[in-house]
């Protein structure tokens, strides 16, 4: 359910579509796999390690509660922007539900 090879984070950052909000930038692109995998990039402008960690804990526990949001084929790589570290984690989380919701929408329509 992770997206952990480089390859695929630079497959998906090349091909892939965006999704835009204020602290996040969520690209996604439909795949063969059997269920959404989900890839988090928080670089060093974010922050230090501290800072860095705890905006991936948030966007992991996010991600937790609205992957069913997500279609079933869609590999997702979740980009966190350098103000992500100011914002609470319920502000992360309506992010990536909106983010999600775009994304769930996008695909059912392109389905059909």
């Amino acid at each position: 359910m992770r997206l952990v090879a480089s390859s695929d984070f630079r497959r998906i950052q090349g091909d892939g579509r965006r999704v835009r909000s204020a602290d996040l930038v969520v690209l996604y692109l439909p795949t063969q796999a059997a269920q959404a995998r989900v890839g988090l990039t928080v670089s060093r402008k974010v922050g230090g390690s501290v800072v860095r960690n705890r905006v991936k804990r948030r966007l992991r526990e996010a991600v937790r509660h609205q992957r069913h949001l997500l279609g079933e084929r869609v590999d997702v790589v979740i980009i966190a922007r350098p103000s992500a570290a100011l914002v609470s984690a319920a502000a992360l989380q309506d992010q990536v539900e909106a983010s999600f919701r775009r994304i769930g929408q996008s695909e059912r329509h392109a389905g059909r």
